[in-house]
């Protein structure tokens, strides 16, 4: 019987969904990005989930795109099966907090994959790197859009023209990565930090991930623009008053996701 290309599991207000294509080092082809999304799309959809965690296994977070899968498609195939646009973006439509928990390599696509969720938790063991180059091809699900904003242009371009590799440790100080865990403790860790997140009210983190990643793509006066806007929606919130109002009485808030 052939393995599922994902594994879901949820703690709590806490989705996991765990890649599970280990002999191939979590290789990303098409039956599992379409899985991925489809996961992806019902946790966002779930009323009771506010924190969505994709990760893969001790070896690796994913290797990169299916190589063995994409070695003899022409420009047609590519072309007319929207390569990428068609399920790799799907993680854009995503409004809830997506956290990748990446231990081992994060390669290629894989680290294409970790830079589209909202933060990247790495265990000791991580290894980051866009070995495109290498191929004769180069990053084309994001990395050399998303890279540069994350690390500046100069880093970005060393990874992407050199093939160099990441170690956590850099990742982190390069500012990729949003922290760093023991090896051994990479799912407990991201869970513990998803469960803090998810436990704060649902529209309010909506709203922040859509104004900070608004941030990426506008120029500073728009963005300050959508934040205030942003805020001002605030105060329609039963969630914000209820927030104010328990911080006044010095008791814990109890958020409805309203």
């Amino acid at each position: 019987m052939q393995e599922q290309p994902i594994l879901v599991a949820t703690h709590g207000r806490v989705a996991v969904i765990t890649l599970n294509r280990p002999a191939q080092l979590n290789a990303l082809d098409d039956a599992l990005m379409d899985a991925l999304g489809a996961a992806l799309l019902a946790f966002d959809a779930d009323p009771d989930i506010g924190a969505i965690v994709v990760t893969g296994n001790d070896k690796a977070f994913a290797a990169g795109a299916d190589i063995a899968a994409m070695a003899d498609w022409s420009y047609m195939d590519v072309y007319q099966g929207d390569f990428i646009t068609r399920n790799w973006e799907t993680i854009r439509r995503v409004r809830k907090p997506v956290i990748a928990a990446v231990a081992g390599f994060a390669m290629g696509g894989g680290c294409e994959l970790a830079m589209a969720c909202d933060m990247i938790v790495a265990a000791e063991s991580a290894r980051f790197a866009l070995p495109e180059i290498k191929l004769a091809m180069l990053p084309g699900a994001g990395g050399t859009q998303r890279l540069p904003r994350a690390i500046g242009k100069a880093k970005a371009m060393d990874m992407c023209l050199s093939g160099r590799m990441l170690d956590a440790a850099e990742a982190d100080r390069y500012g990729l990565v949003s922290r760093v865990v023991a090896d051994g403790q990479l799912l407990a860790e991201t869970l513990a930090l998803a469960a803090r997140i998810a436990a704060f009210s649902l529209p309010a983190l909506m709203a922040i991930k859509e104004s900070v990643n608004r941030a990426w793509e506008a120029p500073l006066s728009e963005g300050i623009g959508f934040e205030r806007r942003q805020l001002h929606a605030r105060f329609a919130s039963e969630d914000a008053h209820e927030g104010m109002q328990a911080f006044l009485a010095k008791r814990k808030p109890l958020f409805r996701h309203r």
